[in-house]
């Protein structure tokens, strides 16, 4: 049994981020909110099929070979985007029902999240850290 790693290129990662940020902010500009369309498909592709056409597509961008860049969990980077993927969802059914504060808050949440992610702080994986130190403390006290 192999206990290999895998991981995503830093490049891919960030331009996932920035199409985010980028697609919820012109959803607000705009007031077209279905542009949250194409984040939210691209997420859920990734997750279900492991084929993110956002990064797929950046990758033919890229100067140098993959293993070159900064290696970002792969694991990390699923969990982040179950939460990206739940936060779309959220903010697009939320707009479609017509509750538009909670379209935004849902909306805002994961624009800051990607956005503050491109600046250097993951909060999702500070929150994944948390929770894994709590199972283990939880499991730790268990036994």
């Amino acid at each position: 049994m192999t206990n290999e790693l895998r991981s995503i290129p830093q490049p891919l990662v960030r331009t996932n981020q920035w199409f985010i940020v980028i697609s919820v902010v012109s959803a607000w500009i705009t007031g077209l909110e279905w542009i949250l369309i194409l984040p939210l498909a691209a997420g859920v592709s990734g997750l279900l099929f492991n084929y993110n056409p956002v990064m797929r597509s950046a990758r033919y961008f890229l100067k140098k070979h993959p293993s070159e860049y900064v290696p970002e969990d792969w694991e990390q980077q699923q969990f982040n985007q179950k939460i990206a993927v739940v936060c779309l969802a959220g903010g697009l059914i939320s707009y479609a029902l017509g509750l538009t504060a909670l379209g935004h808050f849902f909306t805002t949440m994961v624009a800051i999240a990607a956005f503050v992610a491109i600046l250097g702080f993951c909060i999702g994986c500070f929150m994944r850290y948390q929770w894994i130190r709590f199972k283990g403390k939880r499991r730790a006290a268990n036994s």
